[in-house]
């Protein structure tokens, strides 16, 4: 369901990245082919740094094919990281983001030993912001300074001691 890149991913990445509907919540998009080039372009160098404080991840079905896109940042020296994701529009309402979101919450606590890991959706987003709180994360408050770009933003949290908190066992 998680994996990296390849470059063959191109005309998939585009499909989504390009898609109005898709992207009018987001900082970023509709895309070009420019800019879905020079993406995953940048998503290569990303991956290669070491130590590696983000993972761009081509979301896909069973079937491998690629519908979206996850990520996860460390953000600071704090054990805090921040998840975002975007899928094409066909594949909404199928339960694949908040599978997505758990996943990227487990890998925060598990795998990177996070204690705090943050997200934000645009306030307009109410299918995003459900995803979170499925996902486990707790709605804490909205903010204009924070991805000052289309409006405020929500912001959500889940931190490792929550009641609840996603861990694999």
């Amino acid at each position: 369901m998680l994996r990296e890149f390849r470059l063959d991913d191109e005309v998939a990445v585009h499909r989504y990245g390009s898609d109005e509907e898709v992207t009018r919540y987001l900082t970023w998009g509709p895309n070009s082919p420019t800019d879905t080039t020079a993406y995953l372009k940048r998503v290569a160098r990303e991956s290669a740094r070491e130590p590696r404080t983000t993972f761009t991840l081509a979301v896909t079905t069973l079937g491998d094919e690629l519908i979206g896109v996850a990520s996860f940042t460390t953000t600071d020296t704090q054990s805090t990281g921040e998840l975002a994701y975007v899928l094409a529009r066909d594949q909404w309402g199928h339960g694949y983001a908040t599978e997505v979101a758990r996943r990227l919450i487990v890998f925060g606590f598990d795998e990177l030993g996070l204690r705090r890991i943050t997200a934000t959706c645009h306030p307009d987003n109410f299918a995003s912001a459900r995803v979170l709180e499925k996902a486990g994360m707790h709605f804490e408050k909205t903010t204009r300074d924070h991805l000052r770009v289309r409006g405020g933003w929500r912001v959500f949290a889940v931190v490792a001691s929550d009641e609840g908190a996603i861990h694999s066992d």
